[in-house]
Protein backbone atom coordinates (compact mmCIF):
# COMPACT_ATOMS: atom_id res chain seq x y z
CA UNK A 1 0.00 0.00 0.00
CA UNK A 2 0.89 3.87 -0.81
CA UNK A 3 -0.17 6.86 -0.56
CA UNK A 4 -2.49 8.11 -3.05
CA UNK A 5 -0.80 9.45 -6.62
CA UNK A 6 -3.51 12.47 -6.13
CA UNK A 7 -1.99 13.54 -2.58
CA UNK A 8 1.73 12.48 -3.26
CA UNK A 9 1.74 14.82 -6.41
CA UNK A 10 -0.09 17.74 -4.81
CA UNK A 11 2.48 17.89 -1.67
CA UNK A 12 5.20 17.63 -4.76
CA UNK A 13 4.07 20.48 -6.02
CA UNK A 14 3.33 22.40 -3.21
CA UNK A 15 6.75 21.93 -1.88
CA UNK A 16 8.62 22.66 -5.57
CA UNK A 17 6.46 25.90 -5.31
CA UNK A 18 7.01 26.93 -1.53
CA UNK A 19 10.04 29.44 -0.80
CA UNK A 20 12.92 28.41 0.93
CA UNK A 21 13.37 30.82 3.85
CA UNK A 22 11.97 29.77 7.39
CA UNK A 23 8.56 30.65 8.08
CA UNK A 24 7.25 31.19 4.48
CA UNK A 25 4.82 28.07 4.78
CA UNK A 26 1.73 28.60 7.12
CA UNK A 27 2.99 25.93 9.50
CA UNK A 28 6.30 26.59 9.30
CA UNK A 29 6.37 28.15 12.75
CA UNK A 30 9.44 29.18 15.10
CA UNK A 31 10.50 25.49 17.09
CA UNK A 32 9.93 27.73 20.14
CA UNK A 33 6.61 27.97 19.62
CA UNK A 34 6.48 24.50 17.97
CA UNK A 35 8.59 21.54 18.83
CA UNK A 36 10.04 23.30 22.31
CA UNK A 37 6.55 23.34 23.74
CA UNK A 38 6.08 20.01 22.64
CA UNK A 39 9.17 18.63 24.31
CA UNK A 40 7.54 19.51 27.39
CA UNK A 41 4.81 17.54 26.91
CA UNK A 42 6.30 14.53 25.29
CA UNK A 43 10.20 14.08 27.82
CA UNK A 44 8.12 13.12 31.16
CA UNK A 45 6.76 9.87 29.24
CA UNK A 46 10.28 8.99 27.38
CA UNK A 47 11.42 6.29 29.19
CA UNK A 48 14.52 5.85 26.62
CA UNK A 49 15.33 9.36 25.21
CA UNK A 50 18.58 7.84 23.70
CA UNK A 51 16.53 6.06 21.12
CA UNK A 52 16.64 7.68 17.61
CA UNK A 53 14.02 10.30 17.02
CA UNK A 54 12.27 10.37 13.78
CA UNK A 55 10.36 13.31 12.99
CA UNK A 56 7.56 11.73 10.81
CA UNK A 57 6.45 14.45 8.06
CA UNK A 58 9.42 17.34 8.39
CA UNK A 59 8.74 18.84 5.49
CA UNK A 60 11.55 21.27 5.31
CA UNK A 61 13.25 20.42 8.46
CA UNK A 62 12.94 23.33 10.58
CA UNK A 63 11.50 20.80 13.66
CA UNK A 64 13.99 18.06 12.64
CA UNK A 65 17.34 20.60 12.92
CA UNK A 66 16.04 22.02 16.52
CA UNK A 67 15.09 18.28 17.36
CA UNK A 68 18.89 17.35 16.39
CA UNK A 69 19.79 19.70 18.64
CA UNK A 70 18.66 17.82 21.48
CA UNK A 71 18.68 14.32 20.79
CA UNK A 72 21.58 12.33 19.66
CA UNK A 73 20.07 10.95 16.30
CA UNK A 74 17.18 12.45 14.64
CA UNK A 75 15.57 11.30 11.07
CA UNK A 76 13.36 13.34 9.61
CA UNK A 77 11.07 11.52 7.09
CA UNK A 78 8.31 12.88 4.00
CA UNK A 79 6.59 11.77 1.72
CA UNK A 80 7.40 14.68 -0.47
CA UNK A 81 10.84 14.47 -2.43
CA UNK A 82 11.08 18.52 -2.88
CA UNK A 83 10.40 18.81 0.73
CA UNK A 84 13.25 16.68 1.51
CA UNK A 85 15.10 19.02 -0.63
CA UNK A 86 14.26 21.92 1.23
CA UNK A 87 15.25 20.33 4.45
CA UNK A 88 18.64 19.10 3.13
CA UNK A 89 19.72 22.24 1.74
CA UNK A 90 19.19 23.53 5.02
CA UNK A 91 20.66 20.89 6.93
CA UNK A 92 23.84 20.80 4.51
CA UNK A 93 24.15 24.46 5.58
CA UNK A 94 23.92 23.36 9.52
CA UNK A 95 26.76 21.53 8.83
CA UNK A 96 25.26 18.31 9.51
CA UNK A 97 23.95 16.40 6.18
CA UNK A 98 22.07 13.18 5.53
CA UNK A 99 19.70 13.61 8.04
CA UNK A 100 16.57 13.43 6.08
CA UNK A 101 14.89 10.72 3.69
CA UNK A 102 11.79 10.14 1.80
CA UNK A 103 9.26 7.85 3.16
CA UNK A 104 5.98 6.72 2.21
CA UNK A 105 5.02 6.34 5.88
CA UNK A 106 1.72 4.35 4.23
CA UNK A 107 4.28 2.18 2.56
CA UNK A 108 4.08 -0.73 5.33
CA UNK A 109 7.56 -2.56 3.80
CA UNK A 110 9.20 1.05 4.07
CA UNK A 111 8.60 1.21 7.59
CA UNK A 112 9.79 -1.76 8.19
CA UNK A 113 13.07 -1.23 6.48
CA UNK A 114 13.09 1.95 8.82
CA UNK A 115 12.46 0.00 11.97
CA UNK A 116 15.13 -2.57 10.95
CA UNK A 117 17.81 -0.05 10.60
CA UNK A 118 17.22 2.27 13.59
CA UNK A 119 15.45 -0.22 16.07
CA UNK A 120 12.91 1.16 18.35
CA UNK A 121 12.53 4.96 17.93
CA UNK A 122 10.85 7.67 19.56
CA UNK A 123 8.39 9.60 16.81
CA UNK A 124 7.22 12.88 16.67
CA UNK A 125 4.89 13.66 14.43
CA UNK A 126 3.08 17.49 13.75
CA UNK A 127 -0.11 17.76 11.74
CA UNK A 128 0.18 15.12 9.40
CA UNK A 129 -3.11 13.04 10.16
CA UNK A 130 -5.55 15.69 10.15
CA UNK A 131 -5.10 16.33 6.26
CA UNK A 132 -3.90 12.60 5.08
CA UNK A 133 -6.55 11.28 2.84
CA UNK A 134 -9.37 9.58 4.98
CA UNK A 135 -7.55 5.48 3.50
CA UNK A 136 -4.58 6.12 5.01
CA UNK A 137 -5.29 7.49 8.77
CA UNK A 138 -5.08 4.02 10.27
CA UNK A 139 -2.45 3.44 8.31
CA UNK A 140 -0.32 6.09 9.36
CA UNK A 141 -1.00 5.16 12.88
CA UNK A 142 0.04 1.63 12.60
CA UNK A 143 3.37 3.22 11.04
CA UNK A 144 3.70 4.63 14.41
CA UNK A 145 3.01 1.67 16.13
CA UNK A 146 6.06 0.02 14.25
CA UNK A 147 8.54 2.77 14.62
CA UNK A 148 8.12 2.76 18.36
CA UNK A 149 8.21 -1.09 18.82
CA UNK A 150 8.54 -2.05 22.36
CA UNK A 151 10.13 0.60 23.95
CA UNK A 152 9.36 3.97 21.87
CA UNK A 153 7.21 6.56 22.52
CA UNK A 154 5.14 8.82 20.34
CA UNK A 155 3.95 12.30 20.46
CA UNK A 156 1.49 13.31 17.98
CA UNK A 157 -0.25 16.61 17.46
CA UNK A 158 -3.20 17.09 15.26
CA UNK A 159 -5.54 20.33 14.23
CA UNK A 160 -8.92 19.97 16.25
CA UNK A 161 -12.28 20.22 14.28
CA UNK A 162 -12.80 23.16 15.93
CA UNK A 163 -9.66 24.83 13.46
CA UNK A 164 -11.72 23.87 10.52
CA UNK A 165 -13.88 26.58 11.11
CA UNK A 166 -11.21 28.99 11.82
CA UNK A 167 -9.31 28.33 8.59
CA UNK A 168 -12.61 28.36 6.01
CA UNK A 169 -13.22 31.37 7.83
CA UNK A 170 -9.91 32.61 6.68
CA UNK A 171 -10.38 30.96 3.43
CA UNK A 172 -13.90 32.53 2.84
CA UNK A 173 -13.06 36.48 3.52
CA UNK A 174 -13.74 38.61 1.62
CA UNK A 175 -10.62 39.82 -0.19
CA UNK A 176 -9.75 35.67 -0.75
CA UNK A 177 -7.65 33.30 1.36
CA UNK A 178 -4.32 34.50 3.23
CA UNK A 179 -1.30 34.64 1.27
CA UNK A 180 -0.04 31.60 3.39
CA UNK A 181 -3.34 29.86 3.44
CA UNK A 182 -3.75 30.05 -0.61
CA UNK A 183 -1.23 27.59 -1.46
CA UNK A 184 -2.23 24.93 0.41
CA UNK A 185 -5.92 25.39 -0.56
CA UNK A 186 -5.05 25.38 -4.30
CA UNK A 187 -2.89 22.57 -4.56
CA UNK A 188 -5.70 20.54 -2.93
CA UNK A 189 -4.57 19.77 0.86
CA UNK A 190 -7.11 19.51 3.24
CA UNK A 191 -6.47 20.84 6.64
CA UNK A 192 -8.50 19.87 9.54
CA UNK A 193 -9.83 16.93 8.30
CA UNK A 194 -9.96 14.65 11.56
CA UNK A 195 -12.53 13.82 14.22
CA UNK A 196 -11.50 14.80 17.19
CA UNK A 197 -12.62 11.56 18.54
CA UNK A 198 -11.16 9.92 16.17
CA UNK A 199 -7.60 10.63 16.73
CA UNK A 200 -6.45 8.73 19.75
CA UNK A 201 -8.87 5.76 18.76
CA UNK A 202 -6.70 5.15 15.28
CA UNK A 203 -3.74 5.19 18.43
CA UNK A 204 -5.46 2.50 20.16
CA UNK A 205 -6.39 0.44 17.16
CA UNK A 206 -2.42 0.04 16.12
CA UNK A 207 -2.43 -1.35 19.18
CA UNK A 208 -0.56 1.99 21.17
CA UNK A 209 -2.05 2.72 24.34
CA UNK A 210 -2.40 6.42 25.40
CA UNK A 211 -0.24 7.66 28.46
CA UNK A 212 -1.46 11.76 28.19
CA UNK A 213 -3.51 14.03 26.19
CA UNK A 214 -4.36 17.49 26.14
CA UNK A 215 -5.02 20.14 24.00
CA UNK A 216 -3.10 23.54 22.73
CA UNK A 217 -2.90 26.21 20.45
CA UNK A 218 -0.92 25.20 17.46
CA UNK A 219 1.50 28.44 15.80
CA UNK A 220 1.42 29.61 12.45
CA UNK A 221 3.16 32.12 10.59
CA UNK A 222 -0.12 33.26 9.21
CA UNK A 223 -1.96 36.69 10.38
CA UNK A 224 -5.71 37.50 10.66
CA UNK A 225 -6.53 41.15 8.93
CA UNK A 226 -5.81 42.98 12.70
CA UNK A 227 -2.22 41.43 12.56
CA UNK A 228 -2.22 39.14 15.35
CA UNK A 229 -0.86 35.84 14.37
CA UNK A 230 -2.87 32.49 13.61
CA UNK A 231 -3.17 29.87 16.12
CA UNK A 232 -5.29 27.37 15.47
CA UNK A 233 -6.87 24.83 18.13
CA UNK A 234 -5.34 21.14 18.52
CA UNK A 235 -4.86 18.03 20.02
CA UNK A 236 -1.91 16.40 21.42
CA UNK A 237 -1.19 12.80 22.28
CA UNK A 238 1.84 10.60 23.66
CA UNK A 239 1.55 7.55 22.58
CA UNK A 240 3.54 3.92 23.79
CA UNK A 241 3.09 0.24 24.31
CA UNK A 242 2.58 0.01 27.85
CA UNK A 243 -0.49 2.21 29.02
Amino acid sequence: MSVTRRYRDAWEAFWEEAPPEEGAVIWDAAPSLTAGRHLELFAPHLTAPGLPLVDLGCGNGTQTLFLAGRYARVVGVDVAAAAIGHARRRDGRAGAAARFRVLDAVDTAAVRDLHAELGDANVYMRGVLHQAEPRDRQALADAIAALVGERGRAFVVELAEAAGTALRGLAGSPAGPPPKLEPVLRHGIAPAGVVDADIPEYFRTAGLGVLASGAMPLATTEHAPDGTRVDLPSLWLVAGRDA
